[in-house]
């Protein structure tokens, strides 16, 4: 059975506070992820397309191989900034024994 604890004036504001801060960085980290897979694959691909990567124009290679780089690093980011985040708000998982 499940047994549910009011909450406090100061635990609601640091969960208030924690909820508020993990909702901005994956705003922005969406928002970084949207700009370089649709900015640069799409809206900025004939700019882009000066340059060139391995032979390939680098719009092309964007919408191809670089989104996909920057979201698996966008992924590794957002690990290490909520384990960050969950430390400083003491939401530290306890290891099993």
């Amino acid at each position: 059975m499940l047994y549910f604890q009011p909450m406090t004036n100061e635990s609601d504001s640091r969960a208030s506070s924690y909820w508020k801060k993990s909702l901005n960085l994956v705003a922005k980290l969406l928002s970084v992820w949207f700009i370089v897979s649709f900015g640069c694959g799409i809206l900025f691909k004939e700019q882009l397309d000066q340059f060139s990567i391995g032979g390939a124009p680098l719009g092309f290679w964007m919408a191809q191989q670089g989104s996909i780089i920057c979201f698996v690093i966008l992924l590794i980011l957002y690990s290490f900034l909520m384990n960050k985040l969950d430390k400083e708000h003491e939401y530290v998982e306890e290891e099993e024994e």
